[in-house]
């Protein structure tokens, strides 16, 4: 494992069949940081993040998180490590308000069942208003997820994954369908949480002006292999990149 990484994978490998989505992938992602990984369509970018969430088991490969070997645990192993993924809120708890989403977000973390009754639930529910005005979400608090903006379901969506006090966090297109307002507020916090929280982020993303101004490292696939990685600067000049992922255009 390389020193100091809060994420080591190692000869990552998934193979159906005969076709490998993702291959040999070698990744290390540094605490506090943003580390965006970008490709194509069908690049691996999907079967890699289900990799290492437990959805999917690896066919060869390890993946280590902060000096423990996850490789293949089941998902609620792996988040109770302090990795968690953001998912879609509406397919989840669409009918429960924002408050009380967050608040089964947090009892899940605590292995606790609800009872609104206790001392413990009152706590909780003090958590969850926090964290949603942290991420600028208090005032649609008693609002039905399935109401709110497609934005503020995004920002809804990252909340219950702070819910469980990670310490890396998974995004998977946090910005896809937003508008350039929705976005310019997603960006900011994502950034603010990596700067002022110490938080790790893993982040997949298709909007380039999002990945090349928040990313302080960018892992590149294509073909579920890894093209280059390193910062910003040194991927968007990288000729196998502007090939591959940008169409050979300049």
């Amino acid at each position: 494992m390389t020193a100091g990484a809060l994420l080591q994978i190692s000869g990552l490998t998934r193979q159906f069949g005969g076709f490998a989505a993702v291959q040999d992938v070698d990744v290390s992602v540094w605490p506090a940081t943003i580390h965006s990984v970008i490709g194509p369509n069908g690049a691996g970018k999907t079967t890699f993040f289900r990799l290492l969430t437990g959805i999917l088991r690896p066919s060869r490969g390890t993946v280590t998180f902060d000096g423990h070997d996850i490789t293949g645990a089941r998902p609620h192993v792996i988040s109770r490590r302090g990795l968690a993924q953001s998912f879609q809120i509406t397919n989840v708890f669409p009918r429960l308000t924002a408050l009380e989403s967050v608040q089964i977000a947090i009892l899940a973390r605590r292995r606790r069942s609800l009872d609104f009754a206790s001392l413990h639930q009152r706590r909780v529910t003090a958590e969850a208003s926090g964290l949603l005005k942290e991420v600028g979400l208090h005032q649609v608090a008693d609002a039905q997820a399935q109401t709110l903006s497609h934005g503020d379901q995004r920002i809804l969506e990252v909340t219950l994954a702070l819910a469980t006090s990670p310490r890396l966090l998974l995004l998977d297109e946090p910005t896809a369908g937003m508008s350039p307002f929705e976005t310019e507020r997603m960006v900011s916090l994502v950034t603010r949480l990596a700067k002022e929280h110490g938080l790790t982020v893993l982040l997949s993303e298709h909007d380039m002006d999002v990945v090349f101004g928040i990313s302080d490292e960018i892992t590149v696939l294509h073909r579920g292999r890894v093209v280059t990685h390193g910062p910003p600067e040194q991927v968007e000049a990288d000729k196998d990149v502007i090939e591959v992922y940008l169409g050979g255009e300049e």
